[in-house]
């Protein structure tokens, strides 16, 4: 028991500290227009699927505490502009909803996993999970907190949308989809490996 304690310990540790060091050095986030395409999600979706929503949930909001700095430094953009309007909503934003994240995509793993006969198929679901809902809690939050303002209202006018709905898809596009079939499938295939050589 207090091996298993130690180990998982030792496994939050190192899913932080690579989560970190993807962030200092760039890697796993491109800037595209007013948004990063980021593959950040995978080491959080990785923790969840292993060690449990809690850690999940943790990583998540390591994550968020690392975009809530960008916003604050003004290295986020679009963050940084909202941070400037309410801080208040910019912390939910970039921290609550990367936690949340964190937390659902572990619930959801443990959930499809005992459904799931062959132990593979929720592996990829819940690297699936960490992306989609990062987008869907990120940008609904933006709509619920942030789409009245002038800013989101010029970037409505300018990619032509008519409703939030509208707006939400043409901001994402296509650099969303590529996220999510990345993260799927790179979340998927290390959990899966991780969880087998731990078993060994």
């Amino acid at each position: 028991m207090k091996n298993t304690k130690l180990r998982n310990f030792v496994l939050l540790a190192l899913f932080v500290a690579l989560e970190l060091v993807f962030r200092l050095i760039g890697l796993g986030r491109v800037p595209i227009g007013p948004l990063n395409m980021s593959f950040l999600t995978v080491p959080i979706a990785i923790g969840a699927m292993l060690l449990g929503p809690v850690q999940g949930m943790i990583l998540g909001a390591v994550f968020g505490l690392c975009s809530l700095w960008d916003a604050v430094t003004g290295a986020g953009g679009m963050t940084n502009i909202f941070f400037g309007i309410s801080p208040v909503h910019t912390i939910i934003l970039c921290v609550v909803t990367r936690a949340l994240m964190g937390l659902l995509t572990g619930l959801i793993f443990k959930a499809i996993r005992k459904i799931d006969k062959t132990n593979t198929l929720a592996y990829f679901i819940g690297a699936f999970s960490a992306p989609f809902l990062n987008t869907v809690l990120f940008m609904g939050y933006i709509v619920l907190a942030f789409y009245g303002t002038e800013y989101v209202q010029n970037l409505v006018i300018s990619k032509g949308a008519t409703n939030p709905l509208m707006f939400v898809i043409l901001l994402v596009g296509l650099q969303g989809l590529i996220e999510m079939v990345v993260c799927t499938i790179t979340g998927g295939a290390a959990a899966k490996g991780v969880a087998s050589a731990l078993k060994k």
